[in-house]
């Protein structure tokens, strides 16, 4: 026993006892060491365990027919349209044809008021009367009359035919008169209704009720009204005019047949200057015959005829209208020739141009009939660009059948272009070729197979082949020897399957690419029908762009395909 001094308050020594301390036994902390060690080992295995427990979604290999696809739209037109115009300037007097209204070849759909074409035709048929009687009296003359009481007769006979003939030319022209007269009346007419519309439209514009495009409009055919007016006015003072100089021809006539009449001989010379005078007269009745002609067609072009058989599709003229054909003839009628065949003209895309071919199939629908779906084939590939915001497509031309008159003109149609087919095709899903196991399953297979294989045996994740194990960052690139870009027609890939609890890579050719499919070539092992293709994990359920596709498949909802590929139809599609 141990004694321990030390002083105390009241300043005396105060001693303490000390007795020995007592020693605890140590197996206690080797028991505690060992626990601990256990727990440790007990955690590993368990988090071990759970973490080998990896199930797989595969999807089995199908063997059908696969499609390849482009999507396009376009609007549909009939395959011929016929603009029908006017050849000469008029006022429509009637319409003898509507929208819709199927015609024939040949026949009238409109006319235009003749009266001044027929004025037209009178007065040359008159000159050419009047030249063939002169010609008639110049040959007689130059045949030499057996008396100069005969040649004055046949000559006195020639100035009554022309005195006729001025008398002629006189009633066109009382009839141009009495036709300006009329179109001054007209015209006035319109003119009193142009500015009854316009004092009209000065009110309601102050009180807001119509635009100030209207009234301007109304005060633009006011003026035109006054133009017109003031043109008629002068039109019928140019008739007057030609009315009294055929007048003027009428006395002219008479006198040169008192004149004849008087004379009683001819010389030789007068003989010789008939005889040219009567070559003239001669040809002077060709050109008029000519101007004849040309009169008589005015007036059978005042009838507006069909060229073609086929159906109406626009009218840009109503009666009353006047027509003006100048430089560009004015277009009256729209002809769809066959509304049975339409031209359905796609835009492609550049990007799909290259796999678009003439006789590819087509299906398309439009907004008309959302649930029918029409079929037809592409015609022509136009190499022609057209250019809009930098985005450059090509025409496709496509006929369809329309004999039930179901697509009108100008219907817009949403299509899609069959570019590659394949039957009998091994087929496996778009999903599979993003699917890459994790790389720490190698490395837990590989301790699976040494002391620990009791323990990995228990594990439910199937066992992945040792001959597909590469170093790396990715254990699969070395393997493969495969392209890992996007999957398009004619690349090389990989996917991995499930077989008998193993996970095998297998190298493939890309062939069609689909929507949610591919059609694919081994290139070395073997494929076949029924194989389980792995297309995610558990792991990477909820990772990853990759398993958003791997969920649309396994739940039905087909995603996009890969750019440029449009749509596909699976197998048996």
């Amino acid at each position: 026993m141990h004694t321990l001094e030390r002083p105390a308050t009241n300043g005396q020594v105060s001693t303490i006892k000390l007795e020995p301390a007592r020693r605890r036994p140590r197996w206690w902390f080797v028991a505690l060491a060992v626990a601990a060690i256990v727990a440790i080992v007990a955690s590993v295995l368990i988090v071990r365990s759970r973490a080998s427990a990896v199930t797989y979604t595969t999807v089995p290999v199908q063997t059908g027919s696969l499609a390849q696809t482009v999507t396009a739209s376009g609007t549909l037109n009939p395959q011929n349209t016929i603009n029908v115009g006017t050849q000469v300037s008029g006022i429509i007097s009637e319409i003898d044809a509507d929208f819709n209204s199927h015609v024939k070849k040949g026949q009238i759909l409109a006319k235009l008021d003749p009266t001044t074409f027929q004025a037209v035709l009178d007065q040359a048929k008159s000159t050419l009367a009047q030249s063939e009687a002169q010609a008639q009296a110049t040959g007689a003359t130059a045949g030499g009359a057996p008396s100069a009481v005969a040649e004055a007769q046949a000559q006195a006979q020639a100035a009554a035919a022309a005195a006729r003939a001025a008398q002629m030319t006189a009633a066109a022209g009382q009839a141009g008169v009495a036709n300006a007269q009329t179109n001054v009346g007209k015209d006035q007419a319109a003119l009193q209704l142009a500015q009854q519309t316009v004092a009209r439209d000065k009110q309601l514009l102050a009180q807001g009720y119509i635009a100030q495009s209207q009234a301007d409009s109304d005060q633009a055919n006011l003026v035109a009204a006054q133009t017109a007016l003031a043109a008629a006015r002068a039109g019928v003072a140019q008739a007057q005019a030609q009315a009294g100089a055929s007048v003027a021809q009428i006395a002219q006539a008479n006198a040169s047949a008192q004149a004849l009449s008087a004379q009683t001989g001819v010389s030789g010379a007068t003989a010789a200057n008939q005889a040219a005078t009567h070559d003239a007269s001669v040809a002077a009745i060709g050109i008029q015959q000519a101007q004849v002609a040309q009169a008589q067609q005015n007036v059978n072009h005042t009838i507006i005829t069909s060229p073609v058989n086929g159906t109406v599709i626009a009218r840009d003229v109503a009666v009353g209208q006047t027509v003006a054909a100048s430089l560009q003839t004015p277009t009256l009628f729209a002809i769809a020739q066959d509304l049975t065949k339409m031209e359905l003209d796609l835009a492609v895309g550049e990007p799909d141009i290259g796999r678009v071919r003439a006789g590819d199939p087509v299906s398309f629908t439009v907004l008309a009939y959302p649930n029918r779906v029409f079929h037809a084939a592409v015609e022509q590939v136009r190499q022609n660009p057209t250019t809009v915001s930098n985005v450059v497509t090509y025409t496709n031309v496509v006929i369809v059948d329309n004999k039930d008159g179901a697509l009108l003109p100008g219907m817009t149609a949403n299509a899609t272009i069959q570019v590659a087919h394949a039957d009998n095709a091994t087929i496996v899903p778009l999903a599979a070729f993003s699917y890459t196991p994790a790389a720490g399953s190698i490395a837990r297979h590989k301790r699976s197979t040494g002391a620990n294989a009791g323990a990995a045996s228990s594990s439910n994740a199937p066992r992945i082949s040792s001959g597909n194990a590469a170093g790396g960052g990715s254990p699969w690139g070395s393997t493969t020897g495969t392209s890992t870009g996007a999957v398009t027609a004619g690349s090389n890939s990989r996917i991995f399957v499930e077989r008998n609890g193993q996970l095998s890579v297998v190298p493939v050719k890309v062939g069609i690419v689909g929507d949610t499919s591919v059609a694919v070539t081994p290139l070395r092992g073997t494929l076949t029908a029924g194989d389980k293709v792995v297309i995610g994990d558990s792991r990477s359920t909820s990772k990853g762009p990759a398993n958003t596709n791997t969920r649309n498949l396994l739940s039905g909802n087909a995603g996009g395909g890969p750019r440029g590929g449009g749509g596909g139809r699976g197998p048996g599609g």
